[in-house]
């Protein structure tokens, strides 16, 4: 039997579901010391001073560190436009600047947390209050305060497509829709917070275990701020509770390492622990951009889009974080998985004193994808056209041409995925095209029903021209026969069941029974670089990198090597960056297509919306274990909804309002949809190792526009923004007076 193909079990099942798996949090030592952070809980000011005094006098402290004890004060994962701690000292030039309220000011490594905790309330720190930049609108008039010198501007990033003559076109259209866009922040809602050990290792490095997405970016970046060599740093991950793009960015890295090595210059060689909050957590880390958008798009009477002109602005936040990579991928995905002659898109990030917007899940897909599913929704209703008929009169096909200017790769089959969901909803296909079935009515009055779809399509690996590989190692032991193959890779576990598929691949590539692999997972000292566990790309990259590297040891051991080493670095086809005058480029190696339908019930009394049913159609290539694929099919669909009916992210001056999930609101198993049908195609992708393609975000980017869109059906009323709460329903309905946000404003 194949072992690629079979849904085993996930080796690290059993640790999890009995507790003996260890997380960050989990590692505890006798002689440890603990770590609090001081952080700003101000939107923007100037550190004036900081007066430790008091704090290192507490019974227990052992060391208070601020601004001044960092070697090289800043990082970031494209610009280093962030300090390590706010405050005077550092000699980095605007260093002493907080800019939103979880930037970080002072470290207290104490012998408990309670002498910690104390001692952060004796630091006193002298502010400077400096102008809030609290919305897109204010951020970007006349004479705004602006939050970084080394800009005129707070806008730090503009991506520009030009296609065709879009002008030209729309006077050939017969429809043309506009719309305005909003999509909101989201929470990660980590199952663990930031936490983890340093200390130094057996080898004298200094060594971080936490949870992360990439061990040898977390290397350089701590060692840029320690001012040290990266064989200096050893980054550990261990099991990671959830990560979804969040923890590509540091938290507890960096400081976790300072004060290792802070300490060892005073001779102390005791380990340091940091559990944040619910609380720190949350104003700690980056969320999801929010977007605000603008579109005109436009079609000729056969259903044929023409035009599309597309205006995205990305709210930051205080620093730059992963917004780049956000917005190429909204760039890209602005005009969906349809072929558009004429295109013009402008897309901006934007600095504000908000808490800095990251990668998360799908990063750029899910906001784009609702402006542009929207677009088509209002083009088939104002051509009078059923929705899938007017997607299948303008989907990508094998060698469409995107708004880039290159073809796509081969392995196109939103057809297919687009084909298959909607017969799976119930659509019927005829001499006249496609036909959308009837809904039996609820037995309430007030419940109102509708059925909603949607699809979409999304990079899998780093795109415009991004150093992209992904390295392994086996190592084959034993004398006649393999005995024992060790596998050393650094592709992170966050949930997904990475390892459980690296694995997989490594006994089919070796031809071996999964009991002779040995795993070795995580640990710089030991792996290659495997790049981010981000943008769907890992099973590809690694999956790509272990056949290669089986395939060397393989060819050692019948040479006769004993042991038998093989090392292998898989790089994909190269990307090229944007044109930075019309945006030409071919921006990534690979896509996956997704498409969902989603029956809801809207009570129109209540506001409440229900999801009875959903759809998720993808085509992930090859299901290397089909059950790890429908649990993160049916994952996405739970964070999606969360994150389109239920998670209402608020804040007041830009500090946020819902810092606990008392407040903050995510999904139970009362609000989740009834049933989730996960429909696995498998069209083998081309270059995919067994044909695999990355699917872990495809499932969350048609999900909002989709849910929208039934209720529409439903009520009457279409909605441009969301989560869809019961009061906003309720507004949009007639029934609470509406609230007017205006474009600029939007939070």
């Amino acid at each position: 039997m194949s072992i690629v193909g079979s849904s085993i079990p996930r080796i690290d099942a059993i640790a999890k579901v009995t507790g003996k798996a260890r997380y960050p949090g989990d590692f505890q030592f006798s002689d440890q010391l603990v770590m609090k952070v001081l952080f700003a809980h101000r939107p923007h000011a100037r550190v004036v001073d900081i007066d430790t005094t008091q704090a290192e006098a507490v019974e227990g402290v052992v060391m208070v560190l601020t601004a001044k004890d960092v070697p090289v004060n800043e990082y970031g994962l494209g610009i280093k436009d962030q300090p390590v701690l706010c405050g005077p000292g550092s000699g980095i030039a605007g260093a002493d600047i907080v800019r939103f309220e979880g930037d970080q000011v002072a470290l207290v490594i104490a012998e408990s947390e309670a002498i910690a905790v104390k001692a952060l309330k004796l630091i006193e720190v002298t502010y400077e209050d400096l102008p809030v930049v609290k919305t897109l609108g204010e951020a970007l008039k006349e004479g705004a305060q602006i939050l970084h010198s080394r800009l005129n501007s707070n806008i730090f990033y503009h991506n520009i497509v030009r296609r065709g003559s879009t002008e030209e076109a729309f006077k050939q259209c017969a429809v043309v829709v506009e719309g305005e866009y909003q999509t909101p922040v989201q929470e990660h809602a980590y199952l663990q917070p930031e936490s983890g050990v340093g200390f130094l290792d057996e080898q004298d490095r200094i060594t971080v275990v936490t949870a992360g997405q990439w061990t040898h970016t977390d290397q350089s970046q701590v060692a840029h701020a320690l001012g040290l060599p990266d064989d200096q740093i050893r980054i550990i991950y261990p099991a990671i509770g959830g990560a979804f793009g969040g923890r590509e960015d540091m938290s507890v890295q960096i400081i976790l390492g300072l004060a290792v090595m802070r300490l060892k210059e005073r001779g102390i060689n005791r380990p340091i622990r940091i559990v944040w909050s619910r609380e720190e957590s949350i104003i700690g880390h980056c969320k999801r951009h929010a977007y605000t958008m603008k579109a005109k798009w436009g079609a000729d009477a056969d259903g044929k889009i023409l035009a599309a002109e597309c205006e995205i602005w990305a709210n930051g936040g205080a620093y730059v974080y992963t917004s780049p990579k956000v917005l190429g991928n909204a760039t890209l995905l602005a005009t969906g998985p349809y072929e558009v002659p004429n295109v013009s898109t402008d897309a901006y990030a934007v600095y504000t004193n908000d808490i800095p917007g990251g990668a998360f899940r799908g990063f750029g897909g899910p906001q784009a994808a609702f402006m542009a599913e929207m677009q088509v929704m209002k083009l088939a209703e104002a051509l009078g056209m059923d929705p899938v008929e007017f997607r299948m009169r303008n989907l990508f096909h094998e060698g469409s041409i995107i708004s880039m200017g290159s073809p796509l790769p081969a392995g196109v089959t939103i057809r297919q995925v687009v084909q298959k969901c909607a017969e799976e909803a119930g659509w019927t296909q005829g001499p006249g095209g496609w036909k959308k079935p009837e809904l039996t009515p609820a037995e309430d009055p007030n419940i109102h029903r509708g059925l909603g779809i949607a699809c979409g399509y999304k990079n899998i690996g780093f795109s415009y021209g991004a150093p992209e590989n992904c390295g392994a190692t086996i190592v084959l032991e034993g004398n006649q026969e393999i005995e024992k193959a060790m596998l050393f890779h650094a592709g992170a576990e966050v949930g997904q069941g990475a390892h459980t598929t690296f694995a997989q691949i490594a006994a089919e590539a070796l031809g071996l029974p999964l009991e002779k692999l040995e795993l070795h997972y995580s640990d710089t000292s030991n792996t290659l670089n495997s790049g981010s566990v981000s943008a769907s790309r890992m099973t590809h990259m690694a999956g790509n990198s272990i056949i290669g590297a089986a395939k060397l040891a393989l060819e050692k051991w019948h040479e006769g090597d004993r042991p038998a080493v093989g090392s292998f670095v898989y790089r994909p086809p190269a990307t090229t960056p944007m044109d930075k005058v019309d945006g030409h480029c071919t921006p990534n190696f690979t896509y996956g297509y997704v498409a969902q339908a989603i029956f809801a019930d809207v009570n129109t009394l209540t506001g409440e919306v229900h999801l009875r049913d959903v759809i998720s159609v993808d085509d992930v290539g090859k299901a290397i274990n089909p059950t790890q694929v429908e649990g993160q099919i049916e994952g996405a669909v739970v964070q999606a909804t969360g994150y389109t009916i239920l998670e209402n992210w608020k804040k007041r001056n830009t500090k946020a309002l819902t810092k606990e999930f008392s407040t903050y609101l995510i999904p139970t198993v009362l609000d989740i949809p009834d049933r989730t049908r996960s429909v696995i195609l498998e069209y083998p992708d081309p270059i995919g190792p067994y044909g695999a393609r990355g699917m872990g975000e495809m499932p969350y980017l048609p999900f909002a526009p989709a849910v929208i869109d039934a209720v529409h059906q439903a009520t009457g009323v279409r909605f441009h923004s969301f989560p869809l709460t019961a009061e906003k329903v309720l507004r949009g309905l007639g029934k609470l007076k509406p609230e007017v946000v205006g474009f600029w404003d939007y939070e």
